[in-house]
């Protein structure tokens, strides 16, 4: 395949919001970064040398989200801006926060794609890092059925599959290549939220930033009016509904798959931990930022023998 030059943004882009699980505001800026810098987060608020890398190693908890730690400093919920900045090709690039969550902004990639798209990138004096696997690499989580499996290949590509055992959901398949668009295909898919989970979520401080304007809502079980009213009172919306497909009515899906969609941009992101762009085929079932992020360290450990 032709082999392309690193490139990073052409300017910087500023992000503001609330994180999903810690309901702290952070500002965010995108910064330009010199050839071979990789994604180097940098927590302002903690000083000059707050600095992680984003890279499989420094991966400390995969709870609901993926987040990295390095020499004391931490940044949670990276995956989607991971996703966006692997997927738009951006190689190098300083990410300056000034609180330890990435906000959520609409639950998806697009805000992130929309500003790099918009304003494009500049190709460096310096070859893209490629990352070729000297053989197949598979992942598997026994307990849940979940696996992942890397085949070399010329020609990158994802594809997976999602099946949560919803009726609502169904089973649903993504795929990533070449050809696909991720700016418009994958991007814009926000993450996803069973009813039956939010209480509980709640209650153990999970989504304290979770509210009906970046989370797909999904109704599985029958649920009472004063379940539905009680969601209500904890968004400080009013009233919701159920639509008649299963999906709380707080927004409307952007793609029927959706949420198989908003998978493969986590696996994305969660993969690009792996330091560079794999040229192989990567094949995943049920995948979730544990066995993700797993399959990166594998590949970062395959790498270093």
């Amino acid at each position: 395949m032709t082999r392309l030059k690193q490139k990073t943004l052409s300017r910087e882009h500023e992000f503001n919001g609330k994180g999903l699980h810690t309901g702290q505001v952070a500002s965010m800026v995108l910064k330009p970064a010199p050839a071979g810098t990789g994604i180097v987060f940098r927590r302002i608020d903690l000083g000059n040398d707050a600095i992680v890398r984003a890279l499989a190693e420094n991966v400390s908890s995969t709870a609901r989200s993926t987040t990295i730690s390095e020499g004391g400093a931490s940044v949670s919920t990276i995956e989607h801006l991971m996703s966006a900045l692997s997927g738009m090709g951006v190689d190098n690039v300083f990410v300056d926060i000034d609180n330890v969550e990435v906000p959520i902004l609409d639950g998806s990639a697009r805000s992130y794609a929309e500003a790099i798209l918009a304003d494009g990138l500049v190709e460096q004096d310096a070859p893209k890092e490629y990352i070729s696997i000297p053989e197949v690499i598979e992942v598997k989580d026994d307990k849940s059925g979940s696996y992942i499996k890397i085949t070399p290949s010329d020609t990158p590509s994802i594809s997976l599959t999602v099946d949560f055992g919803s009726k609502v959901l169904g089973v649903q398949k993504a795929c990533w290549n070449e050809g696909v668009d991720y700016a418009t295909e994958l991007a814009p898919c926000r993450t996803f939220v069973f009813f039956h989970e939010i209480e509980y979520l709640f209650q153990n401080n999970l989504v304290k930033g979770g509210d009906v304007d970046n989370a797909i809502v999904i109704v599985e079980h029958p649920v009472t009016e004063d379940q539905v009213e009680r969601l209500s009172s904890l968004f400080n919306v009013p009233k919701l509904a159920i639509n008649e497909n299963g999906y709380l009515n707080n927004l409307q899906l952007r793609f029927p798959d959706e949420c198989g969609r908003h998978k493969l941009l986590d696996l994305i992101g969660d993969l690009a931990l792996s330091g560079g762009r794999l040229l192989a085929k990567v094949e995943a079932f049920k995948p979730g930022h544990t066995i993700n992020t797993a399959m990166a360290k594998a590949v970062r450990l395959a790498l270093s023998r």
